[in-house]
């Protein structure tokens, strides 16, 4: 029997296709309002309108946004207050996976900023309404890739040299040193702060490399309904009701690297995080 979610509130960014998609599908069967956001305003529509018919659940909404832009991730976090005054669980989800080192308007570069920037300043905004919302979840999605990385605050950005899934692999450690710190800062709130690996999964991440690595990837990768089950396990199940600071594999908690449970490189990635963004 699924979890009944009916009255909670549930944001999922990337939730057009892939995991997020899948995600954002099997909380509004659970009777979940759903908020979809993703970067291209027809596919999200389809995708919205997709999920409310599968569901049967007609409060799937779709704010789109494109990540990159703080200017827009702004402007969605106020659309979504205007619309709800609660949020129960948020999912940090979108990722991409560039082929070339870009810079966003703002001026950073495109994976760091969508990777990890804004799983931040997402949740940053939207924290007050999250902790008004309690007991509530927040959600990012990592990867097992982390345990290949390590922060180096002067490379953070791949000033020194740009290889994506190199590059990746750091931005997934990003994600759980935010995760871990931002339990700590939770810490006696009862909003909790998880971290999850998917594990090898076929989403659109890689569409921008060759025509052979997407086809191993289509071969060798898990489906999306099965690389979304432990986003969904941790945002609706009662059996980690009041569990944080944890990352999971397999709906299980798993070990982080050493590094991700650093709380000095936590504090200094959120001082950094915090200029970056803009919301110090």
């Amino acid at each position: 029997m699924s979890q009944d979610m009916r009255g909670r509130v549930c944001l999922v960014t990337g939730a057009s296709s892939g995991i997020g998609y899948v995600t954002a599908l099997e909380l509004a069967k659970m009777g979940a309002t759903v908020v979809m956001v993703n970067r291209d305003p027809g596919r999200g529509e389809r995708a919205r309108a997709e999920v409310a018919a599968k569901s049967g659940n007609a409060n799937v909404e779709l704010l789109p946004c494109d990540l990159s832009s703080q200017r827009q991730i702004r402007a969605l976090a106020g659309e979504f207050k205007r619309r709800h005054d609660r949020l129960h669980v948020l999912v940090n989800n979108a990722a991409i996976v560039p082929a070339k080192r870009t810079l966003t308007e703002d001026s950073l570069e495109m994976q760091f900023a969508v990777n990890h920037l804004a799983y931040f300043l997402i949740t940053e905004l939207l924290l007050d309404t999250v902790k008004a919302s309690a007991p509530a979840r927040i959600v990012s999605v990592s990867s097992g890739m982390h345990r290949q990385a390590s922060v180096d605050f002067g490379n953070l950005q791949a000033e020194s040299g740009y290889a994506p899934m190199e590059h990746y692999a750091l931005t997934k450690l990003l994600n759980l040193l935010f995760a871990f710190e931002l339990a700590r800062k939770l810490e006696g709130t009862g909003v909790t702060s998880n971290a999850l690996s998917p594990g090898f999964t076929a989403t659109n991440i890689g569409r921008e490399y060759s025509f052979v690595t997407r086809s191993v990837t289509r071969v060798m990768a898990q489906p999306k309904e099965k690389g979304a089950k432990t986003s969904v396990y941790l945002a609706s199940s009662p059996e980690v009701e009041g569990v944080s600071s944890e990352y999971f594999e397999k709906k299980a908690i798993a070990r982080a690297s050493p590094e991700a449970r650093d709380p000095d490189t936590a504090r200094k990635l959120w001082i950094l995080s915090e200029k970056l963004a803009g919301a110090a």
